[in-house]
């Protein structure tokens, strides 16, 4: 009767260690999962205050059919983690000079015509594929809790066969601009390679590939973001980045009552 009761708590014992064990391990694969998108967050944005330039190109079956040309300044909020971030509009003509700026978890469009500023919303369209809440600066860390789903290979937007981790992203702030990601990220550089972003109702809303990596700001970083339509893959939007610029920007700049004032050096 002893050796028996010394199995069964042998096996009891070893039964709780495995338990313990998963456990551990489930923890530790979650802390990877979000150490790792925090990493691509880091090679996509610099962590220092900057300006770039954006350009949207909008393709329907191959061929260009709208374009326009944003400025933007970003910088971290360093009691959230999260971006905030002033766009203003360069091209085509009619939208020189209107604004959209990004500060906590609201999104305000200024045009200096009406002298009018709204707030919008991040999910609504800017040009093609690409809605507002694509050219503002996002961590997506700071807004998304990840796990890792797979590791697999995965070709990226140069037809390159990667080995990548898929981490699968859930909303954990209100108001992110998708309700969940899909998110491929290379196994040795944790640079992004491809996302799929759904909606609310799980429904496919785009594609897309980071690419082009260039040496901007300390870092090798995406500097084309090529987007396809969830259900029409022949409706492509193109945003390339250029001019990383490191740069002072004034508290002010990121003001809804400052956007009035807002001149461009």
């Amino acid at each position: 009767m002893l050796s028996i009761r010394f199995v069964i708590r042998g096996a009891v014992a070893m039964t709780v260690a495995a338990v313990v064990w998963s456990a551990v391990q489930a923890a530790s694969v979650a802390g990877d999962a979000q150490g790792i998108l925090a990493a691509s967050d880091a090679i996509r944005n610099p962590a220092q205050p900057f300006s770039l330039n954006v350009t949207l190109t909008q393709y329907t079956d191959g061929k260009q059919t709208d374009s326009n040309a944003l400025q933007a300044y970003s910088r971290v909020d360093p009691n959230s983690g999260q971006f905030r971030s002033l766009i203003r509009f360069e091209a085509p003509a009619r939208d020189v000079n209107k604004l959209m700026l990004k500060t906590g978890n609201d999104l305000w469009f200024f045009d200096p015509t009406s002298k009018a500023s709204i707030r919008i919303s991040p999910q609504q369209r800017l040009l093609g594929q690409a809605s507002n809440g694509d050219v503002v600066t996002v961590n997506f860390a700071q807004g998304y809790k990840a796990r890792i789903e797979d590791e697999e290979d995965v070709q990226d937007g140069d037809r390159q066969t990667r080995r990548a981790y898929k981490l699968a992203l859930t909303e954990s702030v209100p108001d992110m601009t998708y309700n969940s990601v899909e998110m491929w990220i290379d196994k040795e550089s944790q640079r992004p390679i491809k996302a799929r972003f759904f909606s609310d109702s799980g429904k496919l809303l785009k594609t897309a590939f980071y690419r082009r990596y260039q040496e901007q700001l300390g870092a090798l970083r995406p500097t084309e973001i090529v987007i396809i339509d969830g259900l029409n893959p022949n409706l492509v939007t193109v945003m390339r980045y250029s001019d990383f610029t490191a740069r002072e920007i004034p508290d002010s700049w990121f003001q809804h009552d400052y956007l009035p004032s807002f001149q461009p050096e």
